[in-house]
């Protein structure tokens, strides 16, 4: 399988122009650091969008999905820097999604890659009309294809009110790595075309890898 582990956490917003540069000086020089060495957590992922929203896009990938709901993690975010606290309260328009990854087709990960938004009114044949469309194949330009499945009782944008409705978070994510962007918007259109699949697509964009992290990156102590 091209994706690290089985479970990731998809994190997107919107920041205010004014505050872009700080925001990308914290996740640089200490939010992706600090959540890639929290145990269980593999590898992290960063993206600037080239055609969607919102602008910023993460990945995080997981040993297990139970990673994501683990008592490391759950402490990480009680216990957040006040750095982190600042920017945190500037997101906007945020997506937050702890997801189990189902389907994952292909070799490697890109430097473009495609995410489309789906939420699923008949999870089944959903994920059976996905499982028949997301194989590269001989795509060009295109590496790996995969699919994320949210669990709706952990994915909450952490700037919302608990309390509050959130009918997105049960939404489930595809992801289309590839070598470049017109690569993956062609796949976006030409496999997510199946009507099965068309009717529940809520939105997709295509995004430009900013730089990874991975676990045997860090400095060993």
């Amino acid at each position: 399988m091209p994706l690290a582990g089985t479970g990731m956490l998809l994190t997107s917003m919107d920041i205010e122009p004014s505050d872009e540069a700080e925001f990308n000086r914290w996740y640089d020089r200490e939010h992706l650091e600090e959540r890639v060495a929290i145990p269980g957590f593999l590898e992290a992922r960063r993206y600037v969008a080239h055609d969607g929203k919102p602008k910023y896009l993460s990945l995080y990938s997981t040993e297990t999905f139970e990673v994501l709901d683990s008592p490391a993690y759950r402490t990480a975010l009680a216990n957040q820097t006040a750095w982190s606290k600042a920017n945190i309260a500037r997101f906007r328009n945020m997506i937050r999604a702890v997801a189990r990854i189902t389907i994952s087709c292909g070799q490697g990960r890109g430097a473009a890659l495609g995410i489309v938004r789906l939420r699923p009114s008949d999870k089944d044949r959903l994920r059976t009309a996905l499982r028949n469309q997301l194989e590269p194949g001989k795509l060009d330009g295109i590496v790996s294809m995969h699919l994320l499945e949210s669990d709706p009782s952990l994915s909450r944008p952490i700037t919302d009110d608990p309390s509050g409705p959130n009918p997105g978070a049960g939404d489930w994510f595809v992801l289309i790595d590839g070598t470049d962007v017109e690569a993956v918007s062609a796949a976006i259109t030409n496999r997510l075309a199946d009507a099965a699949i068309k009717s529940q697509v809520i939105s997709s964009g295509v995004y430009r890898l900013m730089w990874d992290l991975a676990k045997s990156d860090l400095p060993r102590i």
